[in-house]
């Protein structure tokens, strides 16, 4: 089965509260007959948007395919979180790849940040970004690992703008009975995820890009050129950049090996009205210490976006509202009964180490995805990256690729059954608060 297509109508955004309230753009025609670039790349969402960007503005001959929309993946669905650092966090980082490492990382993870804010701002993206993200805990041990890394980071890494939050002032900003403390990020930033990558799609067609929508790529041959297939057309390319993450499918069995497809779900309520300020009293996002991390902010017209729960599986569950509604009653119990107007899941690619996964296939291949949750600055970062390598600086993606990146146990159907045996356990300890 093809993740493609198994949860998702063709060439159509899924029901989301995004899709609902957020502009479209005029639909790009499908890849017809056989064309030359410079570059081709695979996927529109935020790593193959930003790519096609940087490379345009730097005078290369670009094409863009992708087998639903611009934006139709994890790029169109997820949290909106704009995070600092990276998916892992710094300490990890220092003990996975010594200080020095971790600390180009964090200077990256910062330019990461600085970068979605750039391009916000430079080519007037409407997308509702607004600074501050509140990492939260359910237990003291929870909250003293998270005021143990504001010390880190305000005195190792210089950075000013995380604070800690006791069990008092967590629930002045956010009244859940669930949480006892935290941290408050306000470098970090939230936003509307899918008018963001239609921003990104929007400037790189005005840069020059040729975006094909409706353009499934089927086969791939590389040598000293690429040639890249869809079942109407041909790109013959000089490079190629695959910015597939959880959709990528067979077309890159090294990257499949370590990037591994999950599936996570968000539900947007009715407008909460005058009752919000029983959820956030500022506009801020929230994500909390689980390993199935719960994550939530209020939309701009006042509507609590809750996302919670994960699948291993290819199909999404029947009824998505039940099952993020399970762990936003426990956070909030007074919404309960709440009427949810919108209900959507969406795949994304995580890794054995939780630490994206940047990987030259080839002389003239190369691939970025598996950014397990963190993708909105480091998707649209690792795009620039690439985009700098193929113009040969490559000392952004040397470091990105420094750690190593695992593949997951098992191969073919068995993998799946043990990631599930793996997270399930994680999940379980989540439930009994270990």
């Amino acid at each position: 089965m093809n993740l493609l297509y198994a949860n998702d109508v063709a060439g159509a955004y899924p029901p989301s509260w995004y899709a609902a309230s957020t502009p479209a753009l005029a639909p790009f025609a499908p890849l017809q007959g056989t064309i030359q670039a410079d570059v081709c790349v695979v996927g529109a969402g935020y790593t193959g948007l930003s790519a096609a960007l940087h490379l345009a503005e730097a005078g290369r001959r670009v094409v863009v395919l992708d087998a639903h929309r611009v934006g139709f993946g994890a790029s169109g669905r997820n949290g909106g979180q704009l995070g600092s650092g990276q998916r892992v966090e710094q300490d990890t980082l220092e003990r996975m790849a010594g200080r020095e490492t971790a600390q180009a990382l964090w200077s990256l993870a910062e330019d990461a940040k600085a970068l979605v804010k750039g391009l916000i701002e430079t080519h007037g993206i409407e997308c509702h970004l607004r600074p501050g993200i509140a990492h939260t805990g359910s237990s003291r041990a929870e909250v003293a690992d998270l005021h143990a890394y504001v010390d880190l980071l305000q005195s190792r890494y210089g950075y000013g703008d995380v604070s800690a939050l006791d069990a008092e002032a967590c629930r002045r900003i956010c009244p859940s009975p669930d949480y006892c403390g935290g941290l408050l990020d306000m470098g970090a930033a939230h936003l509307n995820p899918l008018a963001f990558a239609l921003g990104l799609a929007r400037a790189a067609r005005d840069a020059g890009v040729q975006i094909h929508e409706r353009s499934h790529v089927q086969a791939i041959e590389q040598g000293s050129t690429v040639e890249v297939r869809t079942a109407d057309g041909v790109v013959h390319a000089d490079h190629l950049i695959l910015a597939c993450n959880g959709y990528l499918g067979g077309l890159a069995p090294q990257v499949s090996a370590r990037v591994m497809p999950i599936n996570n779900f968000i539900v947007a309520t009715e407008p909460l009205g005058d009752a919000a300020s029983r959820v956030l009293t500022r506009d801020i996002a929230v994500a909390d210490s689980r390993f199935v991390v719960n994550y939530f902010r209020l939309s701009h017209d006042g509507r609590l976006l809750f996302g919670g729960g994960e699948s291993y599986g290819y199909r999404f569950p029947r009824d998505i509202a039940a099952k993020v509604r399970k762990p936003m009653s426990v956070i909030f119990p007074h919404l309960a009964d709440v009427r949810i107007d919108y209900a959507w899941g969406g795949t994304l690619g995580i890794t054995m180490k939780r630490f994206p996964y940047l990987a030259r296939l080839g002389p003239n291949v190369l691939s970025a995805s598996g950014y397990s949750g963190h993708g909105v600055g480091t998707a649209t970062h690792a795009g620039k990256l690439m985009a700098l390598a193929i113009a040969g600086e490559s000392d952004g993606f040397a470091t990105m690729r420094r750690i190593p990146t695992p593949a997951f146990p098992g191969r073919g159907a068995l993998r799946t059954p043990l990631l599930v045996l793996a997270m399930s356990w994680y999940a379980l300890r989540d439930r009994l608060r270990f």
